[in-house]
């Protein structure tokens, strides 16, 4: 299995976050990959968080060195290269119509805040666990609150097929340091999706804070 460096996906989310070096909308950082080797269900998921993971803590090395060079020892020892276990990671499968629900707005109020006809709403108990994909697509915690229509149609181009058939499994997220930001508050998700009409995976992360 092997990532996915250049795709006309990735060309069209660019209106979302043009000065990211990675492929962000809202607080979804999505990573597309392909493979050779047959479809093995969730074996086939976990190889693919296995080589997001191995390209991100690359990355994580890399920051590193390059802060050694630019601010010095002091602070580049201050960072530590990603931790993560895959083999610790627990999936769920879900239903596509579940994973890809999206609510109305009800209601802008003058300050910004965006009410929406969801059932699931943001509040103590569910302070840095899973959030829905509707959820950290359109309301990240800084920057561009997208719209109902910016979640339809960016999946329309992810899932240019539809996503009645998709593969989906919701992972854990205990199992790696990546994921710390989002357990302080936000939320931390982690998801892998199967396109068998693309034979085509995409990794969809999130951890954020304020």
């Amino acid at each position: 299995m092997k990532r996915i460096d250049n795709d006309t996906f990735y060309d069209y989310i660019k209106q979302y976050d043009p000065d990211s070096e990675y492929h962000l909308v809202g607080e979804v950082d999505y990573h597309l990959l392909s493979d050779d080797k047959p479809y093995e269900g969730m074996e086939s998921h976990r190889e693919a968080l296995r080589v997001v993971f191995e390209w991100l803590a690359k990355q994580s090395i890399g920051n590193k060195e390059r802060a050694r060079i630019m601010f010095g020892d002091d602070l580049a020892d201050k960072l530590q290269p990603l931790v993560y276990d895959i083999d610790k990671a627990k999936p769920s499968q879900l239903d596509p119509q579940v994973f890809f629900y999206c609510p109305n707005i009800v209601k802008t109020v003058y300050y910004g805040s965006v009410f929406y006809d969801a059932e699931w709403k943001p509040d103590d108990e569910n302070c840095g666990t899973t959030v829905p994909y509707w959820y950290a697509f359109m309301e990240p915690v800084h920057g561009r609150r997208n719209k109902p229509e910016d979640f339809k149609e960016v999946n329309k181009a992810l899932f240019p097929n539809g996503t009645d058939t998709l593969d989906i499994y919701e992972w854990t997220t205990d199992w790696s340091d990546f994921f710390d930001d989002g357990h302080e508050w936000y939320g931390a998700c982690c998801w892998s999706v199967y396109d068998k009409t693309m034979n085509r995976y995409a990794v969809m992360l999130v951890s954020a804070t304020d």
